[in-house]
């Protein structure tokens, strides 16, 4: 051999020993890689990856010098083929721990759990089984009490020296129509706000549930006044949305309106009118402090807020009206404007137009919170229906009639108003759960509709906070509250521990205790017809 071809045989064993170098250093980078994934893949939880796929590092070590030594002994060409199978056998690893992290988290193994977290061997989860119900179901099949029994549970706690002598009661099977107890049922008492059912059952069945009542604005008589038109819907709110009367139109929209109908023309005077409603403000049997009051204010077609003073306050106004007037001024960006109580030009253009919440929904709140003014509006526009008189006298007439028109027996009903603040009126407890009873067994149409104002003992209303211990209470008592001095009355629907649904009514207008002890002894009562299955 010659010394050049020496040289060149020597030349080409050093380049190949120096692949050979770089393959086993580029092993050596793959497994360092491989290594810092897995702690990557042990940081985030994967225990089982750098298990599964520790074999890998040798692997592709093992191959690169294999490789090497196949590119020593076929000289360049060899150098991309161990690359070349290098990538492959990596790409080949990290699929297969792929594969092995997603079967993992599939299975809902414990690889998605971090290495800090508490464990916990022994722990045993519940076992999840439908609610029970808190009221027995009503049937058909539940058994009627015994009215025998009935009146051995009832005589003791009617009894009581609270309720003084002259104490009236019945209680009624809604399905059957059984009367169960009586104590001079057909007897005028006086009712107090549980006078609020007999209105409730006229406006539904006058008016059409979705009716709602307008109010309206329109322009005045001289430039710059416009004129605020009472609709009788006292739920009208200063604040967007109303924090009194949820769903109630607001002042807000009505004045958008009538910016937008006057054309930036700007607001000088602003006239009241509440022709709507005539007659006196206040009703016979109401006594000096009574309207205005935390519960009562005069009876107007104009109102904001219920007349409160304050949205979301108890104290009443004693200038609804006018009140009114001051509030869509300041809603039109006129807070200086003069406002009066007036009429409006026959034939003026309307400007602005709100309705609010349907009659049903009304209704419902007026029963709820017992709202005096709310109730003595819709008795005027069932008074109007019937073309009766928008007064105090006509509301009157006009639940009566309506009463008397779906069946009931009004004899001995009579009415100084609509809302049961006048002491004049007087309701016997039998008419009262004829009420109930139509409301819970639909025999008069949208007579339900009484039920979901009713307060629930214990829950909403009149009864939040009114609810005696035992079987089936709270929940199971959804009545009407009445209170005035010395008259405490309760009536509505019980379900008893069977799942019988009664109508009652108990009514005290000679109460000698305080408020809080006649009422804890009414709820006694509610209580009572609640647990018994009396049989």
């Amino acid at each position: 051999m010659y010394r050049g071809q020496a040289d060149r045989a020597a030349a080409e064993r050093r380049a190949a020993a120096d692949r050979a170098e770089a393959d086993r250093a580029a092993g050596e980078r793959a497994e360092r890689d491989e290594r810092e994934r897995a702690q990557a893949a042990r940081a985030a939880g994967r225990r089982d990856v750098p298990q599964r796929t520790a074999a890998a590092p040798a692997a592709v070590g093992a191959t690169a010098a294999a490789s090497g030594r196949r590119r020593a002994e076929s000289g360049r060409g060899g150098g991309r083929l161990v690359k070349v199978l290098a990538a492959a056998v990596l790409a080949v690893v990290l699929v297969a721990a792929g594969v092995v992290l997603a079967l993992d988290l599939t299975r809902g193994g414990d690889s998605t759990v971090a290495e800090d977290a508490e464990q916990v061997p022994d722990a045993v989860l519940p076992e999840l089984t439908d609610p029970s119900p808190v009221l027995a179901p009503l049937s058909a099949e539940a058994p009627v009490p015994d009215p025998t029994a009935l009146a051995a549970v009832l005589t003791p706690l009617l009894a009581d020296p609270v309720f003084g002598s002259d104490l009236s009661a019945q209680v009624v099977d809604v399905a059957t129509g059984q009367v169960l107890f009586d104590r001079d049922a057909t007897d005028p008492s006086t009712p107090a706000s549980t006078a609020k059912l007999l209105t409730a059952l006229a406006a539904v069945t006058t008016l059409e549930p979705t009716d709602t009542l307008s109010t309206t604005v329109v322009a005045g008589s001289a430039p710059g006044e416009v004129v605020l038109v009472g609709g009788g819907d006292p739920t009208l709110s200063t604040t967007a949305p109303s924090v009194d009367y949820p769903g109630a139109a607001t002042v807000a929209d009505l004045a958008a309106q009538v910016q937008q109908a006057l054309g930036g023309q700007p607001v000088t005077s602003v006239v009241v009118d509440n022709s709507l409603f005539s007659g006196p403000l206040t009703a016979q049997g109401w006594g000096p402090d009574d309207a205005p009051s935390t519960y009562a204010a005069p009876v107007t077609a104009t109102a904001v807020d219920g007349a409160r003073q304050v949205p979301g306050n108890t104290p009443r106004s004693g200038s609804p009206g006018t009140d009114a007037g001051a509030a869509l001024a300041a809603a039109l960006g006129a807070p200086g404007a003069a406002v009066s109580l007036g009429a409006a030009p026959a034939g003026a253009r309307t400007l602005g137009s709100v309705e609010s919440a349907p009659v049903a929904r009304l209704v419902e709140q007026a029963l709820t919170t017992s709202d005096n003014l709310l109730t003595e509006s819709l008795a005027r526009h069932v008074a109007i229906a019937r073309g009766l008189p928008a007064t105090f006298d006509g509301a009157g007439q006009a639940i009566a009639a309506a009463l008397a028109e779906v069946g009931l027996d009004t004899t001995g009903l009579a009415l100084s108003d609509a809302s049961g603040l006048s002491r004049d009126d007087r309701v016997p407890a039998g008419l009262l759960v004829d009420v109930v009873q139509a409301a819970a067994d639909g025999s008069i149409p949208d007579a339900d509709l009484l039920l979901s104002g009713l307060p629930v003992a214990g829950y909403d209303g009149t009864l939040t906070d009114r609810a005696a211990a035992g079987p089936g209470s709270p929940g199971s008592v959804r009545a009407k509250t009445g209170t005035l001095l010395g008259v405490n009355d309760l009536a509505g629907t019980v379900q008893t521990a069977d799942g019988r649904l009664l109508a009652f009514a108990v009514l005290a207008d000679g109460a000698t205790g305080s408020i809080a002890a006649t009422e804890t002894a009414l709820d006694a009562v509610a209580a009572a017809l609640a647990g018994c299955g009396c049989r």
